[in-house]
């Protein structure tokens, strides 16, 4: 009777193989368009994620202006001769406007931003000529104070706040370096919008951070394109009545040693902050869930896998890769292989944000769990071979 009933055991189980097996290769003839995994379109394909924290920020560094040069906000003290007596020597403090006039009693406003001192002491004795104020005035121009920079600094920093930069100094790394340097939700993008000024020289007369340099990535409307801009370091400006608004990549940046990304006074410099959405693991893996994106590194598929605590049938293989398409509603299917994936890279692609990662059952791994299920049941009458 024990026979006879292990014997219809058996049967069922077969039977059911054979029902469970067919039905998958039913449904597997019947899927739609999918990408393999060592041929995903570039448009579809994740890009590698860039780390801010290993870059060596001392490389944007930028050589200083010269230090004497005068600017709108600075005070100046001028310094008219006009013959050998001590009497005859007038000393007028004067604060450069914003329009990078200074304005001096009797002489009236004079153009100064943008000048040395030498250049400047011409300047006003030329005025003072041409006015029949001075016959031939000796000038002197000495500078008393300059203008600090009051930047704003936002996002992925450790101490974000306002800060006082000294003028000649008033660069992008100042700024990150006054707050504290990156956070660990940094990501490679920084946005620095300055202000509109009519007259003056930014931020010291030094390369503006919205000249062509290099490392600046392309923007379209609210979202950033990357495309060459990551690689290449392509610049374009977003710019509007008051301000002007660039996008650094600072990993391209510091990668090319460029420095000279100045911020005016006024300014803010916004660093992104990263916040990719999860990642879901499914199907036949030990721990099945959604796990956090790592910010700041590449995810490949057998690295979700083992997040899940690898496979959990011995011959499980197949994967599926469910993403999202960019600026999309829809999703599109990426097929990969576990075994392929660990003889080639090329087969074991990078992740995106997001995507769904799922370990496929087949008619292999059905098979393998119903003769492991049925091994336990019948106590072990079936030996499975490894």
């Amino acid at each position: 009777m024990m026979a006879a009933a292990r014997c219809r055991l058996l049967m069922r189980s077969y039977w059911s193989i054979g029902v469970a097996i067919f039905a998958l290769v039913a449904v597997s003839g019947c899927a739609g368009e999918k990408y393999s995994a060592n041929r995903i379109p570039d448009w579809l394909a994740a890009t590698p994620r860039d780390n801010p924290q290993t870059i060596d920020l001392s490389r944007l560094a930028k050589t200083s202006p010269p230090s004497d040069i005068i600017d709108y906000g600075d005070v100046v003290e001028v310094t008219i001769a006009a013959g050998l007596d001590e009497k005859e020597k007038v000393t007028i403090p004067v604060r450069v406007n914003e329009e990078g006039q200074g304005v001096l009693p009797l002489i009236g406003p004079i153009q100064l931003a943008g000048l040395d001192p030498i250049t400047a002491e011409a300047a006003i004795s030329e005025t003072c000529i041409q006015r029949d104020l001075y016959r031939s005035p000796h000038v002197t121009v000495t500078m008393k104070r300059q203008r600090t920079n009051r930047v704003m600094v936002v996002g992925a920093v450790e101490k974000p706040g306002i800060y006082q930069l000294p003028r000649n100094a008033s660069d992008l790394l100042a700024a990150l370096t006054a707050a504290g340097s990156l956070s660990k939700e940094a990501g490679s993008t920084v946005e620095i919008r300055n202000p509109r000024r009519k007259g003056g020289i930014a931020a010291g007369g030094d390369r503006i951070a919205s000249k062509d340099n290099g490392d600046i990535e392309r923007a379209s409307g609210n979202r950033m394109s990357r495309g060459e801009a990551d690689a290449n370091g392509v610049i374009q400006t977003e710019d509007d009545e008051d301000s002007e608004t660039i996008h650094v990549n600072l990993v391209s940046a510091a990668r090319k040693g460029n420095g000279g990304y100045l911020v005016a006074d006024g300014a803010v410099v916004n660093v992104e902050k990263r916040d990719p959405e999860p990642l879901h693991v499914l199907g036949l893996v030990y721990k099945p869930d959604r796990y956090e994106f790592p910010i700041a590194e590449d995810v490949r598929v057998l690295d979700a896998i083992a997040l899940a605590g690898g496979v959990n049938n011995p011959v499980a293989d197949k994967v599926y890769i469910i993403r999202k398409v960019p600026g999309k509603k829809d999703t599109k299917l990426i097929e990969a292989s576990i075994s392929k994936a660990k003889r080639d890279k090329a087969d074991n692609p990078i992740l995106a944000p997001g995507d769904i990662v799922s370990v496929e059952q087949t008619p292999s791994t059905v098979l393998v769990m119903i003769l492991l299920r049925l091994n336990l049941s019948v106590g072990g009458a079936i030996p499975l071979i490894p």
